[in-house]
């Protein structure tokens, strides 16, 4: 009897981790195929006005950048989804795979060449992924939205939002306007450091969901909203400067986001 009981829990949590991972590769299937769909909108909207790199906004008039926007959607849905199964050093590295799906895809319908360097940096990702999965340590399930938040208000986590807030907002108002046309670093800048806060306070809302749907409601928390609100101002302040950085090799920049992302 007392053996049945762990053998019981591991199962439930490699079950767990088991659907994670599955949305995890959906998610970056989606993603992967968003960012060409995207990619092309792109292109035809600056074909006929201004590039989003220098401001336009064309490209919300031009429907296969939605097209391209409701398969993102669908990709980071299924995203947010796996972090309610899996612990995220188990889900965000998982999205090094869409490298292969977009660039794969850059190269035969972008005609952007997959040059050797790209081959090893999709290899150097998926491996490096590969390390950080099988040693990431176990983790434990917050029981409520409040230990989440003790958790986000630990001095050494306070610390680095704080630079990550400094930092971006150096890179926006600062970098962007006078450098952000000749170098890829400070689009790319933006979005990793925002990006790290993204998957920390989805990972938070994903487990206040979970924690609700089992009967434990955290809707009466004022955290579970101020952590949805970090989520969507983050992910509108990726989505801009995303649409920015597509003016560049578009796997590279991924490749670049992607080891930022995991790093």
């Amino acid at each position: 009897m007392n053996r049945a009981a762990p053998d019981d829990a591991a199962g439930g949590l490699f079950a767990a981790n088991l659907k994670g991972s599955l949305l995890a590769v959906a998610s970056s299937a989606f993603i992967g195929v968003s960012f060409i769909v995207k990619k092309k909108g792109l292109r035809r909207a600056g074909a006929a006005g201004s590039r989003a790199g220098v401001g336009g906004y064309g490209y919300l008039l031009e429907p296969l950048w939605w097209v391209g926007m409701v398969t993102m959607l669908i990709g980071e849905i299924a995203n947010f989804v796996a972090y309610m199964f899996a612990p995220a050093v188990l889900v965000t590295p998982l999205g090094a795979l869409s490298i292969i799906v977009s660039a794969v895809l850059a190269h035969f319908i972008l005609n952007e060449k997959l040059q050797r360097m790209g081959v090893l940096g999709c290899v150097l990702c998926i491996v490096g992924s590969t390390v950080i999965i099988l040693h990431a340590p176990e983790e434990e399930t917050p029981s409520s939205v409040e230990q989440i938040w003790n958790l986000a208000t630990q001095p050494a986590f306070l610390c680095y939002a704080a630079f990550a807030l400094v930092a971006s907002l150096i890179l926006m108002m600062h970098c962007a306007p006078r450098y952000g046309q000749t170098n890829i670093a400070v689009y790319v800048g933006i979005c990793s450091v925002i990006g790290s806060l993204t998957v920390m306070s989805i990972k938070a809302v994903g487990i206040a969901i979970k924690l609700t749907i089992e009967g434990i409601n955290q809707a009466g928390y004022f955290q579970t909203w101020l952590f949805a609100t970090v989520s969507a101002i983050c992910i509108i302040i990726q989505l801009v400067y995303l649409n920015k950085v597509h003016q560049y090799i578009f796997f590279l920049v991924r490749e670049i986001l992607i080891c930022m992302f995991t790093s």
